[in-house]
């Protein structure tokens, strides 16, 4: 009799300890599924800081536009047209300016119609459209990697043919590397400031909990050279100016949430 209640005690025993454990083990799953499908739950605290790197430019960018405008013998405008880009075409090829980093961004042959008043007609009214002429324009869009010759190149784009050569502007061709390095230096530059705040608020880091990331173009010429033409025919015109590309920091921003323990 005494031995039956003794394993009957056992047992109750034995059942309400695995019942605590059970229930603990619930509760701190349920915490923790909290915390990892609601992460605002953690007691947190964000921090802001930036990474910069010196870049220096290693590309340069220009357009330049060929206007031919005449009659309507549009053959001899195309043609007219068409060899001068080529001839800029064989000039920068000369220059070593790669095939793939000159690129034509546009062509257009538009008519040039005869300017008609209703209130000079003898009928008072204007007759049908007629076509007097056409414009065929080509726009080209040039890398150029040696900086030694943008002076000469854009000067003698000009006495090529180009009615317009403008947009100059330096930048990085690659900026994968210089980003990463601003942004690793902005994590650093974080975490340095969320230890003071740590410290001064008597409280541990815990792990991170979000990152959010903002970038700044990494560099925009400020040097803009532009010549339009007035007229066409620009030969006088031309010069060889001198070109400074100039440096611009590279920065990444980043905004870090850590979980206060």
């Amino acid at each position: 009799m005494n031995e039956n209640i003794h394993k009957k005690y056992i047992l109750t025993i034995a059942i309400t300890i695995a019942l605590l454990a059970f229930s603990y083990a619930s509760i701190q799953f349920v915490h923790s599924y909290e915390k990892t499908i609601e992460p605002s739950s953690f007691r947190s605290f964000s921090v802001s800081s930036e990474g910069s790197v010196v870049a220096v430019p290693d590309i340069a960018t220009f357009s330049f536009t060929v206007i031919s405008e005449g009659d309507t013998d549009l053959a001899a405008l195309q043609a007219d047209n068409a060899q001068k880009v080529n001839a800029i075409g064989s000039f920068l090829e000369e220059k070593d300016i790669n095939k793939k980093d000159i690129k034509t961004t546009e062509y257009s042959v538009n008519p040039r119609y005869k300017q008609c008043y209703a209130y000079r007609e003898p009928s008072g009214v204007c007759p049908p459209p007629q076509i007097v002429g056409y414009t065929v324009r080509q726009s080209t869009l040039v890398k150029i990697r040696d900086f030694n010759v943008i002076g000469d190149v854009l000067a003698e784009v000009v006495n090529l043919g180009a009615n317009s050569v403008s947009q100059l502007q330096f930048g990085i061709d690659d900026e994968t590397v210089l980003e990463a390095q601003a942004r690793e230096e902005a994590i650093e530059k974080a975490y340095e400031k969320a230890k003071q705040i740590a410290k001064a608020g008597n409280f541990n880091i815990g792990k991170i909990l979000d990152i959010t990331e903002g970038y700044s173009s990494p560099y925009r010429s400020k040097y803009n050279y532009a010549m339009e033409a007035t007229g066409f025919g620009m030969e006088d015109a031309a010069f060889a100016p001198a070109i400074e590309a100039g440096s611009q920091d590279v920065i990444v921003s980043v905004t870090i949430t850590y979980e206060i323990e």
